[in-house]
């Protein structure tokens, strides 16, 4: 056996992702955290950059409970007491009491009958989305949905799928509408914030257009939601999307390493549909669960978020998004209205997008450019993520490197 052939095509499959720009190789490693000081945020170390400190601006712990003493403390004791892996699958005595604990602070949090855990928020949709697509259902996806539901998709054999224009309602209407008769079962599938633009789906209105179609499908419309980067960010509670819009998925899917500052991800349903996942998903039973320390972490943050303090560092965080999208029109940079920490400045060029993220960087700040092809021509961008561990300083100082930059961008 050799590998010589195939590492020839792997090698020019390498080589073609680079001449693309698509290349993601090239890891910035941290090796260290300053604490905050002097009226700035944390700062990040980075292999190879000597004692340079940078400010993170593409993170996605947006209320910094990775740094907080609570959760740290939750950990560090759950791993004393119980080590630091679970050393099975959940059925073959993987299950420890900070999964279980977890998993009903979760279902409670999110106003749900019950919850699960997964090793990751991506391991969530993959198994979840599959165990709801049989021979004679029509999924239904939202053109700018993430890779993780694409994939599931993917991995579902549906017997059919159709994308309806992104957050355009009247789209998806008509597509149910069309196919009724022709499909036991439809899966509505969207995410709740969109991770490259910060904008949201309006949950209460395609769970209004599911309700007004189930009579047309011998087994109804299901609606199901990916909202991890909307839980613990967006909503006055932090409750996400379904907060904002009032709608409510019939099943919710989120994660536990954005807002929570941990690990993992989650889905919570009615207790027969977790019930059956627990008995059918392949993420689940044959997969390890997040470390019994990582749930311990995991529900410190909950009960952080879910608490005065967590309601005070959701409103610094509102406040500091808001506050960065008015410094950005200021500068006559494109950016899209909201209140989500997820900020992205449409550039529009993928030269001047790389100028950027490279001026930035020569200044100590990392950001994410997104060019094409991740994104469309026309759609370049750079996605900016505020934190509640950020400062009024560390927004004025990106502010500041922003201006600079302006006139090459014009």
């Amino acid at each position: 056996m050799s590998l010589d052939k195939v590492e020839q095509l792997f090698n020019s499959k390498l080589i073609s992702i680079q001449e693309q720009g698509l290349g993601k190789s090239n890891e910035k490693i941290i090796t260290g955290i300053k604490a905050a000081e002097n009226g700035f945020g944390p700062r990040y170390l980075l292999e190879g950059y000597g004692g340079r400190a940078f400010l993170r601006m593409n993170s996605n712990s947006y209320l910094g409970l990775a740094l907080h003493p609570q959760v740290i403390k939750a950990e560090a004791e759950a791993a004393d007491k119980l080590g630091t892996g679970p050393g099975a699958v959940r059925f073959i005595s993987g299950t420890y009491q900070p999964h279980k604990d977890l998993e009903t602070r979760l279902s409670e949090f999110h106003g749900r009958d019950s919850a699960m855990i997964f090793s990751a928020a991506y391991a969530t949709m993959m198994g979840v989305l599959p165990q709801f697509i049989s021979e004679d259902t029509l999924v239904v996806s939202d053109e700018l949905n993430h890779s993780c539901i694409i994939n599931a998709i993917r991995l579902s054999h549906p017997a059919r799928k159709e994308v309806y224009a992104h957050a355009n309602i009247d789209v998806l209407d008509k597509i149910l509408a069309a196919n009724q008769g022709q499909f036991k079962r439809v899966c509505v599938v969207t995410d709740g914030i969109f991770s490259m633009r910060g904008d949201h789906a309006r949950i209460d209105k395609i769970d209004a257009c599911c309700k007004h179609h189930e009579g047309g499908y011998e087994e109804g419309v299901i609606s199901i939601v990916d909202d991890s980067h909307g839980v613990g960010a967006f909503g006055r509670n932090g409750r996400g999307t379904e907060e904002v819009t009032g709608g409510k998925a019939d099943i919710l899917i989120a994660t536990l390493g954005k807002s929570l500052g941990v690990n993992g991800g989650y889905v919570v349903a009615s207790s027969v549909v977790i019930d059956y996942l627990r008995e059918t998903s392949p993420f689940y039973i044959y997969s390890n669960p997040i470390t019994p320390a990582e749930a311990a972490a995991s529900l410190a943050a909950l009960n952080i978020l879910d608490s005065h303090e967590g309601f005070h560092l959701l409103e610094k965080l509102r406040g500091f998004s808001i506050s960065l999208r008015a410094g950005l029109e200021r500068l006559d940079y494109e950016t899209l209205p909201g209140e989500h920490p997820i900020v992205p400045v449409f550039i529009r060029d993928t030269k001047k997008t790389s100028a950027l993220v490279a001026h930035l960087f020569a200044h100590n700040i990392l950001v994410t450019g997104l060019n094409y092809p991740v994104v469309p021509k026309g759609e370049q961008e750079i996605r900016l993520q505020v934190s509640a561990d950020h400062t009024e300083m560390d927004l004025n100082y990106l502010l500041d490197r922003m201006a600079e930059f302006k006139p090459g961008c014009r």
